[in-house]
């Protein structure tokens, strides 16, 4: 059965990033309600605010590295430490090419994986099916 919606939360301080991932978004024909935070704390904020709401919480949250206030890390941290009963799919998106930050990604449980930028299409349609599964 298809799921009526997706709702996808995008974490990333690059407004042409965000622009690009929404215009992608547009092209893999799913039905997307896409919500973007600048930063971490932002994201949190947000979280904790759609759980004392009729808002949908995510089902995928696509995390960059390097962002102010609160970094990709820094955010998955905050987030394990609400105790959220919600498991959404989250990647780690970034640029970075560090082995070490991919391995990193891998320490952390509610981490599904880690993605180099740029978001291809076919990637963020795997990403989709995988939610319907």
């Amino acid at each position: 059965m298809a799921r009526s919606k997706i709702n996808l939360l995008v974490i990333d301080d690059d407004d042409i990033n965000i622009f690009i991932i929404k215009k992608i978004v547009e092209k893999t024909g799913y039905d997307v309600d896409m919500v973007s935070q600048a930063n971490g704390k932002l994201a949190i904020d947000y979280l904790q605010e759609t759980l004392g709401s009729d808002r949908p919480f995510p089902d995928l949250i696509l995390i960059d590295i390097n962002m102010p206030v609160l970094n990709g890390w820094e955010f998955i941290e905050a987030y394990e430490k609400l105790n959220i009963d919600k498991n959404p799919d989250m990647y780690l998106l970034s640029s970075s090419v560090y082995e070490n930050d991919i391995e990193k990604a891998k320490t952390y449980s509610i981490v599904n994986g880690f993605i180099s930028k740029p978001l291809a299409i076919d990637r963020l349609k795997e990403l989709f099916d995988a939610l319907e599964e």
